[in-house]
């Protein structure tokens, strides 16, 4: 949010900033899993780093000569967001890496979800789930169709650009519909309501 706001600033254009906090229990069950299905589909099988992964990813980029594939859980992701800069610096991944054990071990997987889901960005100063519902179709987070919730997961990786819905509508499209077939395959455990 800070590297936004600067980014506005250094152009010379007002700051946005559009969230709500939601606790966990009212945010779409739908939501939850399309987010789950298109970031992290093992979130809760494993301890804040996805092995399997992070395998995947260093196969095809060794293969491409390039670094590119990303493998972040969620967890990591919200250890970025709140704490780090977006740099591709090896000490920040370190940074990132311990931050990621202490939240695991400290927070635990609901409220890792909770934080995650009311801080990710959503389009341009639009933060967090509650945001997200009434920015995009004007209505709550609780209420999110299962549809509703593919598209929003769906632009996550990156509303601002690649997967700005304005302007790359059959992409958000494809990647949706990729998630709602995924969805199927998502639990979240019953525990964390």
């Amino acid at each position: 949010m800070d590297q936004r706001a600067s980014e506005a600033r250094a152009r010379g254009e007002d700051v946005k900033r559009v969230q709500v906090w939601v606790p966990y229990d009212r945010i779409s069950r739908n939501l939850t899993r399309a987010v789950l299905a298109g970031e992290d589909s093992r979130f809760f099988d494993h301890a804040g780093f996805d092995w399997e992964e992070i395998r995947k990813a260093m196969e095809e980029d060794w293969n491409k000569g390039e670094f590119k594939r990303g493998a972040s859980t969620i967890t990591q992701q919200l250890a970025k967001n709140l704490f780090l800069s977006t740099s591709k610096n090896p000490l920040r991944k370190l940074h990132e890496a311990v931050i990621t054990k202490e939240m695991e071990w400290i927070l635990g997987k609901r409220r890792i979800l909770e934080i995650y889901l009311n801080v990710i960005e959503w389009g341009d100063g639009v933060y967090g789930t509650e945001a997200a519902a009434r920015t995009y179709f004007n209505t709550s987070a609780a209420a999110v169709s299962t549809d509703q919730a593919a598209f929003l997961s769906a632009i996550i990786p990156g509303p601002n650009g690649a997967l700005n819905p304005s302007t790359h509508r059959r992409r958000v499209e494809r990647r949706k519909n990729l998630i709602e077939r995924l969805m199927r395959h998502v639990v979240v455990p019953r525990d964390l309501d």
